[in-house]
């Protein structure tokens, strides 16, 4: 059996990730900040579908934490084939409403994370010469609006970079880049969400479906929703300044207040 570890996977994409995975065979490492959430992930999951579930507390927006999941995704004695790097947040308010510390966490969490926990992984995968790094992004990474998109258009211009330096390596890397989905994001966020129209709204286990579709397709960038194809292959046909223009209005219309 394969394992696969999961980083943020007691909520939202994550939790769709090892709902879908555990059913599918596969053994798990369940990565998050909650340990008796992970527990009881565990313990389902385990029950439900018959597959090992391990449980590794961890904060990725500190080195410690950081460093413990590299350490068992460098583990040649127990491999992980599938890493999913989920684990993220946003935050409420526009540029130089946030401090600085909180947009510091977040692209330690979103970027250097994503760095050092891919790197960990594909070291040990291209040894083997087999496995797979999906790397969760966002739709907002094509639009200039924020910092929240800034962090996630480098999550899919490293990962295409480096799916690229790896290719015949027998290691597959993939950006995944949701819309809107319902999970605690935004609520964690203190975000409301009441003003976003219900057409825009994704289901987990449908984007992990067509997410997991994507990566055996060998596809390195994944929107997984018709939707959101159809509106990113509009925004390029806009030029640059009046999609900041757009997205900015947007976002003041429809995005998280």
């Amino acid at each position: 059996m394969t394992t696969a570890l999961i980083t943020g996977s007691t909520a939202g994409i994550g939790a769709a990730f090892a709902r879908r995975l555990a059913a599918d065979g596969h053994n798990l490492v369940l990565v998050a900040r909650d340990t008796k959430r992970l527990r009881e992930q565990a313990t389902e999951l385990h029950d439900r579908h018959g597959i090992e579930a391990e449980v590794l507390t961890a904060d990725l927006a500190e080195d410690k934490g950081i460093e413990a999941v590299a350490g068992r995704l460098g583990d040649r004695k127990n491999p992980v084939d599938l890493l999913i790097n989920n684990a993220g947040f946003g935050n409420k308010g526009r540029y130089l409403d946030v401090s600085m510390a909180d947009e510091l966490r977040m692209l330690k969490v979103h970027c250097e994370a994503v760095l050092r926990l891919t790197s960990a992984a594909t070291e040990a995968m291209r040894e083997r010469g087999r496995g797979g790094v999906v790397n969760v992004a966002s739709v907002a990474a094509f639009v200039p609006r924020g910092t929240y998109g800034a962090s996630k258009a480098w999550v899919v211009q490293f990962t295409q970079g480096a799916a690229r330096d790896l290719a015949g390596s027998g290691v597959r890397l993939m950006a995944l880049c949701p819309g809107f989905v319902r999970t605690e994001f935004h609520d964690r966020a203190g975000m409301g969400t009441d003003n976003i129209p219900g057409w825009m709204w994704l289901d987990a286990d449908k984007l992990v479906a067509a997410a997991l579709h994507d990566l055996a397709r060998g596809r390195t960038l994944s929107i997984p929703d018709p939707r959101y194809k159809a509106l990113m292959g509009a925004a390029k046909l806009v030029p640059r300044g009046m999609l900041g223009a757009v997205s900015s209005r947007t976002g003041r219309k429809y995005g998280p207040q």
